[in-house]
């Protein structure tokens, strides 16, 4: 890249100091028509910095050179005092001076492309600055690392090992090569298949992690559903009235819960309604509930109507119902509703919104379901979306080599060859312009 540019590394507004960050081959020249010249490297120098005869700022200077800085290009850091009027002194020389404000995530992008970090690493880069719980900065951590990069890399050398038994035998036939040349890499393509799947299915911990556990609160209007929500996240986040459909569309709140993001969406009654925007809140409803990982069914136990039934049909496996107002006379629902819940594998509680000792309790409850569903001993395989669809693919491509195998090696050769490229896709040994822009369209100014 020919442009330098610069950006904001620290928060726009009044701070105790304010970072414009430089990279290009344009960068020695700015410090020395600011600061007079370039400090010694990766040394922090106390500058005068001035244009046109005016003083800016008495900021920190400091000079990365060429290959031994982040972009890879020769760059600098200019500490200034936070003041807006003093950022954009300094802003204003930089532009007069030819520089180019940087695009969002542009630094890290020219050190992915100078080869200071694979994509993997670059999107670790993006999640540590979002990262708000100690999952996500683990995960962060370990991907720029290079353990997403290291685990991607050895299935890409075993798959290229298969690839060249199949074209040896399929180049060089009559060279007095050991027969069944093509045969000997099934086991490998076996076993890339069985590790690949294994990844797939616990993939979804990775993403989650990212970006949140989510769990909805589901029910019949006036289950409580509300109150619960409310004492879960300990504040007032959702309206509660006797009035049966007051909540109308999803309201969510996060949690952090044994370090582990959890996004709690209390959801509208589920029910049937002439009400065209009661009737748009069901649907959000059960859109939510569908994607959450796990489903609190609230059902009121003091009822002896089955207005419940309706919920229950979003119920999974493993999810949780809780019988809610215990605290009153209990009535004809709450049976009916812990056989249904038994039936389906869904696990029974019975609690009071209003008992602050109810709400620890359950709050323990999810806390030690997300753990149990976050955690685990490998780094996930799978980080994000764009991960999973290249193992898919790579998946697909090994399934049908091993087929082939058995019908022309040149079939085989062919799908091991797609399999290795979406394999490099993750850590962007194979870059198309799209893939970038997506990657990269998330980061934040100045990173």
């Amino acid at each position: 890249m020919s442009d330098t540019v610069f950006a904001l590394a620290t928060a726009p507004g009044r701070a105790a100091v304010a970072i414009l960050r430089l990279s290009g081959p344009a960068t020695g020249q700015a410090l020395a028509a600011l600061a007079g010249g370039s400090p010694p490297p990766r040394r922090a120098v106390l500058r005068q910095l001035t244009w046109r005869g005016e003083l800016i700022d008495r900021a920190l200077v400091l000079w990365f050179p060429g290959a031994g800085s982040y972009t890879g290009e020769d760059a600098a850091e200019l500490h200034l005092h936070g003041g807006a009027a003093v950022v954009a002194a300094a802003t204003e020389a930089l532009l007069e001076l030819g520089l180019k404000p940087a695009e969002p995530g542009e630094f890290t992008r020219r050190a992915f492309q100078n080869g200071k970090l694979d994509l993997t690493q670059a999107e670790a880069v993006a999640d540590l600055v979002d990262a708000e719980t100690t999952a996500q900065r683990k995960q962060a951590l370990d991907q720029l690392d290079g353990a997403l990069a290291r685990r991607y890399e050895a299935w890409r050398a075993a798959l290229l090992d298969a690839l060249a038994l199949v074209e040896a035998e399929i180049d060089f036939p009559d060279e007095g090569l050991p027969g069944e040349l093509a045969g000997r890499a099934r086991p490998t393509i076996e076993r890339l298949v069985a590790e690949i799947d294994a990844a797939l299915a616990e993939g979804e911990r990775g993403e989650r992690v990212r970006e949140g556990w989510r769990v909805a609160v589901i029910g019949a209007p006036n289950a409580g559903k509300s109150s619960l929500f409310n004492a879960l996240v300990g504040r007032d986040a959702a309206i509660v009235t006797p009035i049966a459909g007051t909540t109308r569309d999803v309201i969510e709140a996060p949690l952090i819960l044994a370090g582990y993001r959890v996004l709690l969406a209390d959801t509208a009654g589920v029910r049937e309604s002439g009400d065209v925007v009661e009737a748009e809140g069901v649907r959000r409803a059960h859109a939510w509930a569908e994607r959450a990982a796990l489903r609190l069914w609230v059902v009121d136990a003091s009822a002896d109507d089955e207005t419940w039934r309706e919920a229950a049909e979003l119920l999974r496996p493993g999810d949780l119902c809780l019988l809610n107002k215990a605290d009153l006379p209990t009535g004809a629902a709450a049976a009916a509703a812990e056989r249904l819940a038994l039936e389906r594998g869904v696990e029974v509680l019975r609690l009071s919104a209003a008992s602050e000792q109810d709400a620890t309790m359950l709050r323990n409850v999810v806390e030690t379901r997300a753990v149990a569903a976050l955690s685990g001993a490998e780094f996930p395989a799978v980080t994000r979306a764009r991960h999973r669809a290249r193992l898919s693919e790579a998946r697909e491509h090994l399934a049908r080599a091993g087929v082939s195998l058995t019908i022309a090696a040149e079939l085989a050769g062919e799908d091991l060859r797609l399999a290795a490229r979406a394999l490099a896709q993750v850590s962007g040994r194979i870059d198309p312009e799209d893939v970038l822009d997506v990657v990269f369209a998330s980061f934040c100014i100045g990173k």
